[in-house]
């Protein structure tokens, strides 16, 4: 039951980098200091390709289907939490969108794109609580090894640099944002103060 631990690791590595998302948009609220928007591009990116791309899709091919077939009951919980990475995707465009708009009008638009990226926060957080506590309990309760075999491959091939491992471009966006963020999110420059 490699991919439980890994599933579990990964919405780890994903709510660190919403925690530090949603803390650098409450920052950049200061009107009198610019945001090195560079580090939310790429925290937003982390978030379009790591858990949009990657790790829903291997949840919908690989860890929903055999608890559906064990436990038939679920199919509407699944299908409720399949809706919803269609919707986190959507989402992340308001984040972009969001994004746009603020470094396009600053300092205006600081506070849409604070409320948007709290939106999206709770969003996900809400989702990956629903996995954790509902799904992930099924699966361990009524999965068989070969089932628990096939989510293993899947998940194992998941490289997150958060959660340690590396695939892509992933250990390069991840330091990327850990040197743009100011502290005490990452190791990058306080934002510079408007004169």
């Amino acid at each position: 039951m490699k991919a439980i631990q890994k599933i579990r690791e990964e919405h780890r590595s994903i709510s660190a980098v919403l925690h530090g998302l949603k803390q650098l948009a409450r920052d950049a609220q200061n009107a009198g200091v610019k945001p090195e928007f560079a580090v939310f591009r790429a925290m937003i990116h982390y978030i379009d390709e790591f858990p949009e791309q990657l790790h829903h899709p291997k949840e919908d091919q690989y860890l929903f289907p055999p608890l559906v077939a064990r436990v038939p009951q679920t199919q509407a919980l699944v299908d409720s939490l399949r809706a919803e990475h269609k919707q986190g995707a959507r989402l992340v465009r308001e984040l972009e969108r969001a994004l746009v708009f603020f470094e396009d009008r600053w300092p205006l638009g600081a506070a849409e794109f604070m409320q948007t990226v709290d939106a999206y926060a709770e969003f996900h957080w809400k989702h990956m609580r629903t996995e954790e506590q509902e799904i992930l309990p099924l699966a361990e309760r009524h999965f068989s090894p070969a089932d628990w075999e096939l989510v293993d491959r899947a998940f194992d091939v998941n490289r997150d640099p958060v959660a340690g491992v590396k695939e892509r471009d992933f250990q390069t966006l991840f330091s990327r944002i850990v040197n743009l963020a100011p502290d005490p999110v990452g190791l990058g420059e306080r934002w510079k103060k408007v004169s």
